[in-house]
This record gives structure tokens, sequence and C-alpha cells, in this order.
């Protein structure tokens, strides 16, 4: 019989940590509905003490989501604890989670502490977490680069404080496979109460190892893995969760471990966290990349059409991917519409939610001859997962040609007052984002562009994503439409709508303090 390894799902606090990748409350709560149909079991909603918008984001997902615990991540101090608390006291089995770094190099230069007041202050910690709940994780930062058998002293001290998950994290993806697998190895020798907890792993890809680093660890006696969807996260991000739960269950002949993931809804949760962060999944990814199931060689095209085990060891619909592209016509009704967003995964959206989807698929379906799973999904995601718009666009209207002068007029709504502009450019998208800065004032600096085709044929609607800065604050914006320069329009205004929204946050915060 095989053993379960816990699902701890961090994209909604770490992987929120990539440059640009900042979600708000609504994208927040509508992803942590999603990780909750994929059965992981801890969501770590985030880290209240951070802002008080991350307390208000994770405090709604602690109020409302049920089906997996909410995590909330803190510092060992007296402070960030009880905050932790107090966003999360109403969620499923909460669990504080509080860290504190371990490695000589962190304690000399960051803590300026000596390894005894380490021991010390993490043990009185988790003591304080301890008496709000029963669920504690500690995690020993910088692990992976500290003395073991310190480590092994502070992980017995804090499980007699209270602690029942210890996290063991590669900080700076600095371990190798071999190397990690051992530390985990001997830690399970040499903690004398570590049948009392639940051991973890914390994996960063800064080497492209954390994948490989996990699964040496639970190999060698670990029992949850921290992962985010698409392995989002700071720097290089961290262990991809699709990978880990398609290992385990692609090898459980040879693991002979499992998790409660539903997979079915792995390809759907990897969309949206794409879609909602702005950061697209490069096509080789495994599992849930495009090319992941695609073939062009002749002898394996020739060998998929015989039998499809011959070059693929999983199956597409294993992951959520349709087999069945075509999917609506112009002349769908809105009972098709709901039953095939239910059946992508989108069950939860409103009856609002959904006229706004269906108003919008019958504009596009008009304009298409074939509508795909993909075109309705980037409708869904730009009609319902929005950012709060202080600029809106009305209208947009386009010149260029080979001899004629790129020109953009362009009207917004912009905090609720209608302007319209006029301006030049180098071509129709640069003379579209001058009439766009013009009119909301914005200084902020382009400092990426792309776009890609949802779907084939040349009706297909164009992805365009955009990223920004202004004074330090990186965000990403995505637009679709039929349109290129309404897509690119759109995907620049969304960014310039999170720039305001992260500004209103600091400015919540600012005044808090």
């Amino acid at each position: 019989m095989s053993e379960k390894i816990f699902i701890f799902d961090t994209t909604l606090r770490d992987g929120e940590q990539s440059p640009g990748a900042t979600m708000n409350i609504h994208e927040k709560f509508r992803l942590a509905q999603q990780l909750v149909k994929l059965r992981v079991d801890v969501i770590e909603a985030g880290f209240p003490a951070a802002s008080p918008g991350d307390f208000e984001c994770v405090k709604n997902i602690a109020d409302h989501i049920r089906g997996a615990q909410i995590a909330a991540l803190c510092r060992c101090n007296v402070k960030d604890i009880d905050t932790a608390w107090e966003a999360i006291k109403n969620g499923e089995n909460p669990r504080i989670h509080t860290f504190l770094a371990t490695s000589p190099i962190h304690m000399r230069h960051k803590l300026r502490l000596t390894p005894e007041q380490v021991l010390e202050k993490a043990t009185a910690m988790v003591a304080h977490a301890a008496k709000y709940t029963r669920n504690v994780e500690f995690s020993a930062e910088d692990a992976s680069r500290s003395d073991l058998d310190f480590v092994c002293r502070v992980f017995e001290a804090v499980i007699q404080a209270g602690a029942t998950t210890l996290n063991f994290p590669d900080t700076t993806g600095y371990a190798l496979p071999d190397e990690y697998g051992a530390q985990i190895r001997y830690l399970m020798e040499h903690i004398p109460s570590i049948d009392k907890v639940v051991l973890s792993v914390h994996c960063h890809n800064d080497l492209g190892l954390a994948v490989a680093n996990s699964l040496a660890a639970i190999n060698n006696g670990a029992r949850q893995v921290e992962c985010t969807v698409n392995g989002l996260g700071e720097r290089a991000g961290n262990t991809a969760m699709e990978e880990v739960v398609m290992i385990l269950r692609t090898r459980a002949e040879r693991a002979r471990l499992h998790t409660d993931i539903v997979t079915e809804h792995i390809y759907p949760t990897s969309r949206l966290v794409s879609t909602i962060t702005g950061m697209p999944v490069q096509p080789n990814k495994a599992i849930v990349g495009a090319n992941a199931f695609l073939h062009e060689s002749g002898i394996h095209q020739d060998g998929v059409l015989k039998e499809r085990s011959t070059y693929e060891i999983i199956s597409p619909k294993d992951v959520g991917i349709s087999t069945s592209n075509i999917v609506l016509g112009k002349h769908s009704g809105r009972h098709a519409l709901r039953d095939k967003v239910a059946e992508m995964g989108y069950s939860s959206l409103s009856e609002d939610e959904l006229n706004r989807v269906f108003a919008r698929f019958k504009v596009v379906a008009d304009l298409k001859k074939e509508m795909f799973e993909e075109d309705l999904e980037a409708i869904i995601m730009d009609e319902v997962l929005r950012v709060p718009e202080s600029f809106k666009l009305l209208h947009l209207s386009a010149m260029s040609g080979s001899r004629s002068l790129p020109t953009a007029a362009v009207k917004l709504l912009v905090n609720g007052e209608e302007k319209e502009t006029a301006s030049l450019g180098i071509g129709p998208i640069d003379a579209t984002f001058r009439a766009i800065v013009q009119l909301t004032g914005t200084t902020s600096k382009l400092l990426y562009f792309s776009v890609s085709s949802i779907t084939g044929g040349t009706d297909a609607q164009g992805e365009v994503m955009v990223r920004i800065e202004d004074n330090g604050k990186v965000v990403v914006g995505q637009g679709a439409d039929p349109d290129i320069i309404t897509a690119a329009a759109k995907a620049y205004l969304t960014g310039l709508n999170r720039l305001e929204y992260l500004k209103k946050e600091s400015k919540r915060g600012m005044e808090a303090k």
C-alpha cells in the first residue's frame, strides 16, 4: 500500500513573489477555489503581516474557502504570529507557518544572532503559535546550508514546543539531489521525535533541480512537498506541483507514494495561474506546456497513430487537456456555453459573470469561423478576472500603412471621466500606447512586449503580454482580442490598472502604520 505525500501549495504566497506576478484579492480568491478543486492539502494564502492588502486577501480566503487547510506565513516574532492567526482563525484547520534561518551565513549576516539565540527564539515563538492552534509548521530557512546537528537540535526543540510540521527548505536552490536526500535521511535518523511530525521540503529551482531534490527528499522520508503551479516563484521559481504529482502517478509502481490531487484539474489550473499572473508557460514545459503532447517527428507521429503509449507516457486527458478543441459557434446558446465552461473547470462563475462572458462570446463568435477552448478561456479571463479598473478602454481607432503616419485615436474612462485624444507613433501600437499615456497621465516604462496567437488561423484571437515598471514596481498585463492593436491596448491598460492597485495598497499600508 502506498503512502500519501501531502501537497502544500504556495502559489498564492511564494509564487506571487515572481517579479510582476502580484495578484489582487479577487484573483487570489478565484485561484484558491481552483486549488480546492485540485484537492491540494494546504493552501499557503499569503504573508498577513506584509501589508494590509495581504492580510485582507488571506482573511478572505480563510473565511470562505473550505476543502483545504489554510496556512499563513509569519516571521518568528509575536506580532507576525498574532497577525497571522487573526487572518486565518476562521479557516478550516488553519495553519501558522513560522520561519527562522539556521545557516551560519544567515545567522551571522542577516539575523545577527548566535545559534543559541536562534534556538531559544524558535522554541519560544513556536510555543506562542501553539497557543492558538495545534497546526503549527516551523521552517528552518536556508536549512540545506546549515549544520545538520544544529538543525536537529532546533527541530527537536520546536517539536516539544508544539510544532507538528517541520520544513527543511533548500532556500537558495543550492543542493544536489543525492546530497539533499542524504540530509533528509540524516534528520530522520537523528531527531528523536521525528515520528510525531510531518517532515516537509521546500525547494527552489536556481540550478534547475527543485523537482529532483523534492523527489530525493520524499524517497528518504519527507512526506510533504511545498510547491507552486507552473513552478512559479522567486528568482528561478519553486518545485513545480504538476511535475511532482504526475511523476508519482506515472511511476506509481516504483515510487509507492501517492497524492490526493485530481490531476484532471492540472491544466485548467495552470492556465488560470498563467493568465492571472501574466507569466506565460514555456512551450516545452513538462506536463502543461503547449508542446507537451505534440509530435512533429514522422517516426513519433507514426508510432502515436498506431498506439499512443509508444511515445506518450501520460494521456492528455489525465491532466485536463481536451482532445476535442472545437467547442462552440455563433449560434450556440447560453445553456451550451454554461455546460462548456463548467466542463473547462469554471463551474463557479456567477450569473452576472456568465452573462458578461456570453455577451463577449457572441461578439467574438461573429468574427471567427470556429471557436476553440482557448478562445473561450481568454474571454473568461478578460471578463471575469480583471483587476479593478481605474482606466477602461471605450473606443480605439488606429491607422497605419507603408505611406501613412501611424495614428491612434483613443477614448478611455479615467477614474469615471471620459477622455479622448489622438497620437502619432512609430507604429499603430506605439501610437496607441502614447495616447493611453497622455490620457492616464502615467509615467510607467514598458520593459517587455510580446504577442502570440491563441489558436491557429488568420481569424485567431491575438494575446498580448506586457511588463511595465513604475517607481520600482513591476507588473504584467495581458489582453486578448481578434484585433491585435485592441489586444495590446487591453494588455497595457491591465498593467496600468495593476500599478494603480499596488499604489493604493501601498498608501493603505502607510496609513495603517
